[in-house]
């Protein structure tokens, strides 16, 4: 049985526009600390502290944002390769459920979410097997995405490894660089997902009919 997934897309663009937001904070804090460490910003009398309280705040918030997109875009991607499984269930490696577990399978999870993706795109495409909607904004997503997360992680490490002026300079100059990558993939998944839903609303309405 087909079932909406109109609404939850709308909840995952609102939390990915609240990311975008946050990473935007967390640039301009991480600009902050490197002005603060430069001496450009010389009248707080604890310009590290002051510097990291920032950070700290934003990364809560990020982390609490991340922790309700995860939830609620792995509720979406599941409707949507569920959907996808009745447009074309021979188009598909796996069951629906990958669209969860893959996500939590070290090392292959940096393709094989992409996979479930690539598959469920193709079913909802108006001719499942022949050309049709392109796949640039779902690679151009993941590549995005997978970019982030690495440098996300490598930022993340340099900073609250840092010691010296230097080191924290550097490693705000990092978490800068991760959070305007962020922005990239966020804006990129609020394609990724207004475009898939709206093939598969297209679809499933008659608009477009199922092969």
């Amino acid at each position: 049985m087909l079932r909406n997934p109109v609404g939850l897309s709308y909840a995952v663009v609102t939390l990915l526009a609240a990311l975008a937001v946050a990473d935007a904070a967390l640039f301009f804090s991480a600009l902050h600390v490197r002005l603060l460490m430069t001496g450009s910003l010389e009248d707080h009398p604890d310009p590290a502290g002051f510097g990291h309280m920032g950070v700290d705040v934003v990364s809560v918030l990020q982390g609490l944002i991340q922790l309700a997109l995860v939830v609620v875009f792995l509720v979406w991607f599941f409707r949507v390769r569920k959907n996808a499984g009745i447009f074309a269930p021979d188009v598909h490696r796996g069951g629906p459920g990958w669209a969860i577990g893959a996500w939590f399978v070290p090392i292959a999870n940096l393709w094989w979410p992409r996979s479930v993706a690539v598959g469920t795109w193709r079913a909802s495409r108006r001719d499942p097997y022949g050309e049709g909607e392109s796949f640039a904004v779902l690679n151009w997503w993941w590549a995005c995405w997978i970019l982030t997360d690495l440098m996300s992680l490598f930022a993340t490490s340099v900073y609250d490894d840092a010691d010296t002026v230097e080191e924290f300079t550097a490693g705000a100059g990092f978490l800068m660089g991760a959070a305007v990558l962020d922005i990239a993939a966020a804006v990129l998944a609020i394609l990724f997902v207004r475009r898939l839903t709206s093939m598969q609303h297209r679809k499933a309405t008659g608009m477009i009919p199922a092969a």
